[in-house]
């Protein structure tokens, strides 16, 4: 400091004018002036004017036709020509479907839209997207001219990477909202459509659409665009129709011919899935005609997707011919057909809206998906097409599933009904915690517990049967829309039962209970227990998901390359400190394996003071993990609570 201060001066001292020295006064400089405090920016939004217009219940004074060209199988290439005519001159927009039924959530595939171009009478017409809604493109249609034309292509996935498959060597699946646009404006049941497809030379083609064709090229009849966007196609080179009724058809497809044999027993426990169906919900059929349009494939993605007289429903090779190993994926057909009448006829108000671009409100999946989930293995079961153990199996995986999930205590059941929005079913890292979609899952609880009241307080009279009747009532062929809202439910269950459904629906959609709501399975008869050996279904359920399912036990998932993939919340896993994402490359001094880390959880069980250690990989991360658990692998199954028929015995009865 000292040393600091002596340089300063001789600094100083060496600037200063003879008239400055020691015995001049020296006068300290005045300190600058504060600086003028600064006042932040603050923009202003851009003014935005909503230019699309509302759909309104009026005819669209024109006609639009689409021409496909669906032979670029290779490369996924959808080469689309549309016409419409009648197009009032001046300002018009186009909207490409953005909320697809069925999906829940805006789930248009817009940037796969290429190449669009527009013209009227051969002019070009130049387009702008809207600045907001990115689905929608602004044109102006010159006064005088009689036909606008539109090309672009639908460049579908050819990896899994970027989207789902839609086309391959073999089939394909035509969906028509993404090989059109439409006028904004009207409800999109007062637009008039007619198509035609060309498909690959050897193709067969099935659509719930009347269609003529002639070689390669297909024509269908002039209909409406919902009931076009409602019509799926589904067309293959290897191709098998089995009428089921004389108003129901099953249309497979397949990469392999082989997959389309299928044993007389098979067919006709189809053919009672019919019947079945139609006694739960009444003789009405308010459809002209239904196809299931299945694809057995493993080139093609998966789907299981409700229409109104059809289905797409897409499961892997083995459907037939795998058919002794198990229920596999047999749940598909029924649960779809059943949302002929819950989802398509009747649907929540909020899920009911005039075009495609106009976003839905999902609270009554616990109605359209949650109902339907439970009718869907009550079907499987009165058909024939599983077995009445193998489903009890399937309600025990169900059950398990929902007990190691706390989510619900900060999470209502009717909260998840946001989740196609929110989420779009990409994964969840904390699926326990923060659940997903469990209007499903949890809400066949729910219906099961309606259930469990109706046969209580009428004495056995009623079921859930005598409420499908009631709700699900139409007029024969009448394949339009009925909607209904929470309300409507509560009406009907009173009409056929006084009790307080108000206040049960309430506690069960709105409340934070800490446990699953297995409280109608229990007063149906059955009770939720565990074994250390897995049942016939658990078994290929696991090998479904190439993934040992060990939830119930230490609460991980892990595949079958050891990467774990899920995390009970709250488990012995999670207080351990294991993570989605973790890879197990040993478990205790041996290399991982499902058998080895089966073997330390059953060991741990006889040893108090034993640890399931394992060694633990993820990104830069290495090192050992144990995990503090004693009660041994635990598979769940349903066992009868007491002896004679319970509620759940006469459910699953073949009518």
């Amino acid at each position: 400091m000292i040393r600091s201060v002596a340089l300063a001066v001789i600094l100083f001292a060496t600037v200063l004018p003879d008239s400055a020295r020691a015995d001049t006064p020296v006068i300290a400089a005045p300190a600058p002036a504060p600086a003028a405090r600064i006042e932040n920016s603050r923009p202003q939004p851009i003014a935005f004017e909503d230019r699309i217009p509302r759909a309104r219940d009026v005819a669209f004074p024109g006609e639009m036709a689409l021409d496909i060209d669906a032979t670029d199988t290779r490369r996924g290439i959808f080469a689309v020509k549309q016409t419409i005519t009648g197009a009032p001159a001046g300002h018009m927009v186009l909207l490409f479907p953005k909320w697809l039924p069925g999906n829940h959530s805006p789930t248009g595939q817009i940037d796969k839209l290429t190449g669009l171009t527009i013209t009227a009478d051969g002019q070009r017409v130049a387009w702008r997207r809207d600045p907001v809604e990115v689905f929608a493109f602004h044109i102006d249609v010159p006064r005088g001219a009689e036909r606008i034309d539109i090309a672009f292509q639908f460049l579908s996935s050819t990896s899994k990477d970027t989207g789902p498959i839609v086309m391959s060597a073999n089939m394909l699946r035509l969906q028509w909202n993404a090989v059109s646009l439409y006028p904004a404006g009207y409800f999109v049941r007062n637009i008039p459509v007619s198509a035609r497809v060309t498909y690959p030379a050897d193709f067969e083609t099935a659509t719930a659409l009347e269609s003529r064709c002639a070689g390669s090229v297909c024509s269908y009849e002039p209909t409406n665009y919902e009931v076009l966007v409602d019509s799926p196609v589904l067309a293959g080179r290897f191709h098998r129709r089995w009428a089921l009724s004389p108003r129901v058809d099953l249309d497979a497809f397949a990469d392999d011919p082989a997959e389309l044999v299928a044993s007389k027993e098979q067919i006709a426990a189809h053919e009672e899935l019919i019947a079945q169906t139609l006694k739960m919900f009444g003789p009405q059929q308010h459809y002209d005609h239904y196809r299931f349009l299945l694809s057995i494939s493993d080139q093609l993605t998966g789907l299981g997707l409700e229409h109104h007289r059809s289905s797409e429903d897409g499961v892997s090779p083995g459907y037939f011919q795998n058919w002794k190993d198990g229920p596999a994926s047999r749940n598909l057909l029924p649960h779809e057909f059943a949302h002929s009448w819950n989802g398509k006829f009747r649907r929540g108000r909020g899920l009911w809206t005039p075009d495609y671009n106009t976003p839905t409100r999902d609270e009554s999946l616990w109605v359209y998906e949650g109902l339907t989930h439970l009718l869907g293995y009550v079907l499987q079961v009165r058909a024939g097409l599983v077995t009445k153990q193998d489903t009890l199996d399937q309600f025990a995986i169900i059950l398990s599933a929902l007990e190691t999930r706390p989510g619900r205590v900060w999470r209502s059941l009717i909260d998840t009904t946001n989740d196609p929005v929110m989420s779009q079913r990409r994964p969840r890292a904390w699926l326990s915690w923060q659940r997903n979609e469990d209007y499903y899952v949890e809400g066949l609880l729910v219906w099961m517990r309606i259930d469990s009241i109706l046969r209580e307080q009428s004495g056995g009279r009623l079921s859930i049967d005598d409420f499908a009747r009631a709700f699900f009532r139409g007029r024969d062929g009448d394949f339009g829309e009925l909607t209904y809202d929470r309300d409507d439910v509560i009406d009907t269950l009173d009409d056929l039962q006084p009790y307080d459904w108000r206040g049960l629906l309430t506690q069960l959609l709105e409340g934070h209970a800490p446990d699953a709501p297995l409280d109608g399975v229990a007063a149906n008869g059955y009770v939720l227990r565990y074994a250390e050996e897995p049942t016939k279904a658990f078994a290929q359920f696991q090998k479904m998901r190439a993934a040992a399912l060990l939830s119930a036990s230490i609460g991980i998932v892990v595949d079958r390359e050891a990467r774990i993939t899920d995390v009970t919340w709250g488990s012995p896993a999670f207080a351990a400190g294991l993570a989605i994402g973790d890879t197990i490359t040993n478990v205790g001094t041996s290399a991982f394996s499902e058998a080895a880390l089966c073997a330390a959880i059953t060991a741990a069980k006889t040893n108090p003071a034993a640890q399931i250690t394992l060694t633990i990989r993820h990104e830069a991360f290495s090192g050992k993990v144990a995990i503090d658990y004693h009660g041994g692998l635990r598979y769940p199954r349903l066992e009868k609570a007491g002896t004679g028929e319970g509620g759940l015995d006469r459910l699953l009865q073949p009518r």
